[in-house]
């Protein structure tokens, strides 16, 4: 935020109302309001979020809304949804919410209805992708797909790959998906190993064409192809490509038909509901898909027109504001207790970290308060037996998001040798570890126990450590859909208090630049320049000689 925004009476308002409520417990907010845990809670788009473990009272709340409202965040929402440039630095629109808008509702730009245009691309897809699960898409050499490789980076990597891996109960097994990101060869040797290129289709995911990773990979998948298949013609039944750029596709051997649009106002990270998510499409079908979009447009709905005080990713986002800069915790855990996704901490460490990541305003001020928090996560009950000692006992405050489901996609009854019900096991670590980080255990109430008095030190687990726990019926496609909106709106709220621009990413500019005039250097000869620091030649020196083929 600004030196303004930092000044404004509603920030200070906030600051002396953490001098009178810091120092109180979880224990205290609970004791004085025994209706606590039924009153701080919201829904929206079949999402319940019961965020009273956090540490506030009711002023709190109030006090976060003034604030929201004194920096405009009702505005700035409109703003974003109508397609005005919210991301400034760029001077773009962040239309991802016209990704998942219905049809027949038109928005129009430049004198066009983008979302006549999405349709079209999702119809296109629609039927793409029914004719790789039916059967009627054939390769080169008149044989079914039965693998998809896809290859992007960032966001089109993260997004899909989450995507399928939450939705993998939804999907056609008959079609292997599989990813390729990073640009080790491994990656991509492990990926293809043991497939056969007439039944291999790869989705190359990149809005530029341009992006140096993605397109290593490309051309090594595409070597990779034609060692097998011969020709080179048969390229053009084995790619496809979402990009905006159709004469680099076209020039690489993809057919225009097997192109699929994106669009400058979609930033790579808020991509999933454009064509980035074909291969997910395929893996789930059209019909799950359009479900999960589905889901998406409730919670924008929900974000659109709740007031804050009852606006999901809205006070998700302000209390993520006050445990970062009020409390100053610096980062943020994602539990989920569900090993479909697995992959969702990933996912919003971009989200979150790549969109609010910044040091300036908006206006090319500095930031007077710390941005992002650092996400990270674990499914649990993995988590339970590797970081939660840290979270209990450790001397950080780390807030949590714990989520969980009151159906298991899996479901499995209890038997004469398996006494527990294993979902009932998983939500009961849910709500014991949240119960556990606030309120904890104290001295006294070891001693009570028994515990040698030489080791209730060991024991006491302070608690006070904030938590939101979200619930849902199940792990729909519309489930998904939704949590990955909130999550979007939440950051965007974050931004706008902080007054960053959530939309561009110039932080990872610089070393894409130093790679593309280092990887030169690294085969050819010594250079004796001082482009480099002494340090980075050094080690490009040691680099080369490591990577002599000894005879």
């Amino acid at each position: 935020m600004n030196a303004a925004t930092t000044t404004q009476p509603a920030w200070q308002a906030l600051l002396t109302h953490y001098r009178d409520i810091g120092s109180m417990h979880l224990r205290e907010f609970f004791a004085a309001d025994p209706q606590r845990g039924a009153r701080l809670n919201v829904q929206a788009a079949g999402l319940y979020l019961d965020y009273s473990k956090n540490r506030i009272d009711a002023d709190t709340i109030g006090l976060l809304a003034e604030l929201a409202r004194d920096c405009g965040l009702e505005q700035r929402i409109a703003a974003m949804f109508r397609g005005d440039p919210v991301n400034t630095t760029e001077r773009r629109a962040a239309l991802h919410t016209a990704l998942r808008a219905p049809a027949g509702r038109p928005l129009w730009r430049d004198g066009v209805d983008i979302v006549a245009q999405v349709h079209d691309q999702l119809d296109r897809m629609a039927h793409f992708s029914e004719q790789i699960r039916d059967g009627h898409w054939l390769g080169h050499t008149n044989r079914r797909i039965r693998h998809v490789i896809n290859i992007g980076i960032g966001g089109s990597d993260l997004g899909p790959v989450m995507a399928y891996e939450a939705l993998r109960h939804y999907s056609q097994r008959e079609i292997d998906l599989r990813f390729v990101s990073n640009v080790d060869g491994t990656a991509l040797a492990e990926a293809t190993r043991g497939l056969d290129a007439g039944e291999t289709l790869f989705i190359v995911c990149s809005k530029s064409f341009r992006t140096r990773e993605t397109l290593c990979n490309a051309h090594a998948a595409r070597a990779w192809s034609l060692r097998q298949l011969h020709t080179p013609n048969s390229t053009a039944r084995h790619f496809a490509a979402v990009s905006a750029n159709t004469e680099a596709t076209a020039a690489f051997g993809i057919n225009p038909e097997q192109t699929f649009a994106l669009w400058d106002w979609v930033g790579g990270r808020y991509s999933l509901a454009s064509a980035i998510g074909l291969s997910t499409m395929i893996a789930i079908g059209p019909a799950h898909f359009r479900d999960m979009l589905a889901g998406m447009r409730a919670m924008d709905e929900h974000f659109l027109q709740e007031p804050v005080e009852h606006n999901m990713p809205a006070l998700l986002g302000l209390l993520a504001v006050w445990n970062n800069d009020f409390l100053g915790a610096s980062t943020q855990a994602v539990l989920p207790y569900e090993q479909y996704l697995t992959r969702l901490p990933a996912y919003l460490q971009q989200l979150t970290m790549e969109s609010n990541g910044k040091h300036v305003t908006r206006a090319g001020l500095p930031v007077r308060a710390n941005t992002s928090p650092i996400v990270w996560g674990e499914p649990g009950t993995n988590g339970q037996h590797s970081f939660f000692q840290l979270l209990h006992q450790g001397t950080r405050q780390v807030p949590c998001d714990f989520i969980g489901f009151g159906q298991s996609l899996n479901p499995s009854t209890a038997s004469g040798d398996q006494p527990d019900n294993p979902h009932d096991l998983l939500m009961a670590n849910l709500f014991a570890q949240a119960q556990a980080l606030a309120f904890g255990k104290t001295a006294a109430e070891w001693r009570a126990e028994g515990v040698d008095d030489a080791l209730v030190a060991h024991h006491v687990l302070p608690g006070n450590h904030p938590s939101n726990t979200i619930l849902a019926r199940k792990l729909t496609p519309h489930t998904l859909g939704a949590l990955v909106a909130m999550y979007e709106h939440s950051v965007f709220t974050q931004g706008v208090i902080w007054d960053i621009d959530s939309f561009d990413q110039w932080g990872v500019e610089l070393g894409k630049v130093l790679a593309d005039q280092t990887v030169k250097e690294l085969a050819g000869p010594d250079l004796a320049d001082t482009r480099h620091d002494s340090s980075t030649r050094t080690l490009i020196r040691r680099y080369r000689q490591l990577n002599e083929v000894l005879p």
